[in-house]
């Protein structure tokens, strides 16, 4: 009796005392599990991601499984034809509602050579110098450590460095009796990387064992501020890979020059007759549907965007003309080219006409847009502009039947979502940086990126907010990916402020 009534009175305070931890003390806290979960990020991020590599996912699956274990989480894995997803719950009796939160852990390949450090999957500490040039220091400096310290390798920002944030933020928050009234579900993606393909299907499964009341995302960098976020949306994306025909083989340029069809001319003048001199898409209905409203409008001026310091960072002199500034612009689906090929080129440069061009394309998404039709919309074009469209290469018999040939080939990754400000998750969770901050946070109606949530907010019918935590300036997808440790510390202040906040 005695037993219970210690473990009713404990529960009881710990409650009664969700919402009572001040700003100071929950930066104290956090910087104190800052220090004591270093050894845990430099642990994960050791160990290889590349979603290519199962090898290397199991052996993040393993690491993810005896870490929510060990903080009173049962976990399972959901099965999928490649890498599975694993989902980790921790009931708390009186909960009322269940917060879903998504996290990744599989990160871009890497290329070794292009890193200032031994290995990617070696964390380095690192510090700046008077000329502002990044070097390494042992890792026992980190007793003292500096806010604009950073640890660089592969996923740092991207996005194991919030999974670790989380971990240490359960741990914090069990350090100091915050015991949050609702239920938690950890949904761990190890594909994102790769477009997440398995992800809808699974979620569409396995939708009554991920019901929830509303999800988290803890991924993606703060406002370029680097102030306290929320972003309530994101584009969604799909692809596109274009080829276009010359010679069946490339062919001597002198020989056949003024002769055979040059494949890159050709797929350039397909590429540049799809956009305007301002970077509009020209293809009639691409932007059918969108309107900014006032209201709309007065929550993109809301954000404290710096346009001549975006334009600087990206060393760019004037804008797209899609929309008037930043936020604006990324309200509209896009149209861009990732990457092109034909030929040689730099030392193993030749004199030939190619045999053929390809161009990898990306179409970011939004609500408002249906990604089938904008699809259509551009194979269409391609078919206007006099070619025969396939989804193969061509045979011998179409190349001499056909002067212009196309092969056009898509996948819709996922679609939009986009959550209102004022919604139960947005009020919640914006509450619960305000005491941590002591101000509003930045509030973002869509990032430009995409994240796949929209599986989870169609299937499941709930609303969705990415806390994004990480710095701007991470290299994302690039060599020499880093996290600053002032951000690191201010993620975890962030996730125990969300743990603590009563819903």
């Amino acid at each position: 009796m005695k037993k219970h009534l210690f473990s009713f009175l404990a529960l009881y305070f710990s409650v009664f005392t969700l919402t009572s931890q001040t700003a100071s003390e929950l930066q104290d806290w956090s910087d104190q599990a800052a220090r004591e979960s270093f050894p845990m990020l430099r642990e994960l991020l050791s160990i290889p991601n590349d979603a290519f590599y199962p090898e290397h996912i199991e052996k993040n699956v393993q690491w993810c499984e005896r870490a929510f274990a060990a903080r009173s989480f049962t976990s399972q894995r959901i099965k999928t034809p490649a890498a599975p997803l694993l989902l980790a719950e921790r009931k708390h009796p009186d909960a009322l509602q269940t917060v879903l939160i998504y996290l990744q852990l599989d990160g871009q390949p890497v290329d070794s050579t292009r890193w200032f450090q031994t290995s990617p999957y070696i964390p380095a500490l690192k510090q700046r110098n008077q000329a502002r040039e990044w070097y390494e220091i042992p890792w026992e400096s980190l007793a003292g450590y500096k806010d604009d310290w950073r640890i660089f390798a592969r996923s740092a920002s991207d996005a194991k460095g919030p999974v670790s944030m989380f971990l240490a933020a359960l741990d914090g928050a069990e350090a100091h009796g915050i015991v949050p009234n609702y239920n938690i579900k950890v949904i761990m993606d190890f594909e994102e990387e790769l477009g997440s393909p398995n992800l809808p299907e699974a979620v569409t499964k396995n939708a009554e064992l991920l019901k929830a009341d509303m999800l988290l995302i803890f991924d993606g960098p703060r406002h370029i501020t680097n102030k306290p976020t929320l972003t309530f949306g994101a584009r969604g994306i799909a692809t596109i890979t274009l080829t276009t025909y010359g010679p069946v083989v490339p062919q001597h340029s002198g020989h056949f020059g003024n002769y055979a069809p040059n494949p890159a001319l050709r797929l350039s003048r397909l590429l540049a007759g799809m956009k305007d001199e301002d970077g509009r898409v020209i293809i009639p209905g691409f932007y059918d549907g969108i309107a900014i409203n006032s209201e709309t409008e007065s929550i993109l001026r809301a954000v404290p965007d710096n346009e001549d310091q975006i334009k600087k960072r990206l060393q760019i002199a004037e804008t797209e003309k899609v929309g008037r500034y930043y936020q604006e612009a990324i309200q509209y689906p896009s149209l861009n080219i990732r990457g092109m090929q034909s030929g040689w080129i730099d030392e193993k440069v030749r004199t030939i006409i190619p045999g053929w061009a390809r161009a990898e394309i990306d179409v970011r998404l939004v609500l408002e847009s249906d990604p089938e039709r904008l699809l259509g919309l551009i194979r269409n074009h391609i078919v206007k502009e006099g070619y025969l469209v396939l989804d193969r290469e061509p045979g011998e018999e179409e190349r001499l039947r056909h002067p212009k040939i196309a092969t056009f080939t898509s996948e819709i990754s996922y679609q939009s979502f986009r959550t209102p400000f004022d919604s139960t998750v947005g009020l919640w969770l914006t509450k619960a940086m305000q005491r941590a901050f002591g101000e509003d946070p930045i509030r973002i109606r869509m990032s430009g990126g995409s994240i796949p949530i929209s599986p989870f907010v169609n299937t499941l019918g709930i609303p969705a907010v990415t806390v994004p935590t990480v710095n701007r300036d991470n290299n994302q997808h690039s060599p020499n990916e880093n996290l600053r440790l002032g951000n690191y510390r201010e993620g975890i202040k962030t996730m125990m402020a969300i743990l603590s906040e009563k819903l």
